[in-house]
């Protein structure tokens, strides 16, 4: 293979291309490590194209269109300096207008290319190529020398062989890490998702001539509903229903917040109203603008039926009487974390022999058909009056099963949860 005054490559014959392959192979087989496997091909590019500095940069699998660095191994520059902030914005620099052209650039004298973004001070003349597989471009090799017009086409050939040589590696070693990443997320979700689970109720009070049943349905591996009964004295029973704006972990977290403000306001044996005041302060305190809870928190009297609550801008909970009317229970004020200062209204009713009172989130009424038709409040009654006659855990499976019938799916766009308490 001839050489140039620069010492870089003039040609790249059918034997010395035979011979690169063997060569990276035998160096890229024994690693699925992104970065270790970048780096053995950095080093062996050393062995046939002389450079001062060289990068080599890997694209993100990704189908929202953003093109973000996967990984990155670097020779010659300076650690801790700025080459990842110069060379990888997408469209800029010599390494960006390569991954989005998808060709390879010469630079003879950088200071004279507008392209070039100063990432080493002495670097003079630079050669970039793209890694391509499938026609499709996957990252850039970029190689840079301390000296003028150092680069030639045939340079550019040779190091665009060498990258393409190595792309199905690089490729395999991009998916072997992201399976790795979906397997430990998959592993820290379930462990999020035992923990929330653990912060549910193990199984619902069973004062005597009640009958209660639950249900919560995230629609991830967590979610922002709650429901929680808290033994109080004198035979007594906290209940809250909440559901906190958005779904998955953040929502998750605000969850957990809430649950831990209220339990410890509820041991300080404040009025609910106050109870409820509290918790919005604390989550105003700690929650960014967007994020809010919705929520319901009353007191069962297990003795006199006797339901005292307020209603933090939730869904209105459907106490069933046993002559057929349904009472809204909406008293109260807003939903908790929007505001500094809040009021909230008190408000009581009577839970007598044969009623039945559902607490819900809006997951339940909000399950869609194709027709993006709501489940809605009148079928959700029209279901409970159907079961009136059933066990609290029929009801709810009831309400379960109708709402999967209507949607056509087992699965829901939004956490849902259910409390049903008959008398």
């Amino acid at each position: 293979m001839k050489r140039t005054k620069a010492g870089n490559t003039a040609e790249l014959s059918v034997e010395k291309k035979f011979q690169l392959m063997l060569e990276i192979s035998e160096k890229i087989s024994t690693t699925l490590d992104l970065d270790v496997l970048l780096g053995h091909l950095i080093d062996t590019a050393k062995s046939i194209l002389s450079y001062d500095a060289a990068g080599i940069y890997v694209l993100q699998r990704s189908n929202t269109g953003q093109r973000l660095i996967e990984g990155m191994v670097t020779r010659g520059y300076t650690p801790g300096g700025s080459e990842k902030d110069l060379l990888l914005k997408f469209g800029e620099g010599v390494v960006g207008n390569v991954i989005e052209q998808g060709r390879s650039l010469i630079i003879p004298d950088v200071r004279l290319d507008s392209t070039y973004v100063m990432a080493r001070q002495h670097t003079r003349s630079e050669l970039a190529v793209p890694i391509t597989l499938n026609e499709r471009v996957i990252g850039a090799f970029n190689v840079e020398s301390d000296s003028l017009d150092a680069f030639t086409e045939a340079d550019a050939e040779v190091l665009h062989f060498f990258a393409n040589a190595a792309a199905i590696a690089i490729e395999k070693a991009v998916l072997h890490e992201e399976l790795v990443e979906k397997k430990r997320i998959e592993s820290q979700l379930e462990v999020a998702r035992q923990v929330q689970a653990s912060l549910l109720p193990d199984r619902p009070p069973g004062p005597d001539g009640y009958d209660i049943a639950a249900e919560n349905l995230p629609t991830y591996e967590v979610g922002g509903d709650y429901y929680d009964f808290i033994e109080l004295p004198d035979k007594q029973i906290g209940i809250a229903i909440a559901d906190v704006a958005g779904k998955g972990v953040p929502a998750a977290l605000i969850m957990a917040t809430f649950r831990a403000a209220l339990r410890t306001q509820v041991r300080n044996d404040f009025a609910i109203r106050q109870i409820i005041r509290k918790v919005n302060y604390l989550l105003w305190e700690s929650t960014a603008d967007s994020q809010f809870v919705t929520a319901v928190y009353g007191v069962l009297d297990a003795t006199s039926g006797r339901f005292t609550y307020t209603n933090a801008g939730h869904n209105p909970p459907l106490l069933f009487r046993v002559d057929g009317t349904v009472v809204e229970l909406d008293r109260g004020g807003p939903a908790l974390g929007v505001f500094e200062n809040a009021d909230y209204e008190e408000s009581i009713v009577d839970l007598l022999p044969g009623d039945s009172l559902l607490l819900y989130t809006d997951g339940v009424i909000e399950a869609a058909d194709e027709e993006t038709r709501e489940f809605g409040v009148k079928r959700l009654q029209q279901t409970v009056r159907e079961t009136s006659e059933l066990s609290a855990f029929k009801s709810v499976r009831a309400i379960l099963d109708a709402t999967r019938a209507f949607s056509g799916t087992d699965s829901f766009a939004d956490d849902f949860t259910l409390v049903v308490i008959k008398r």
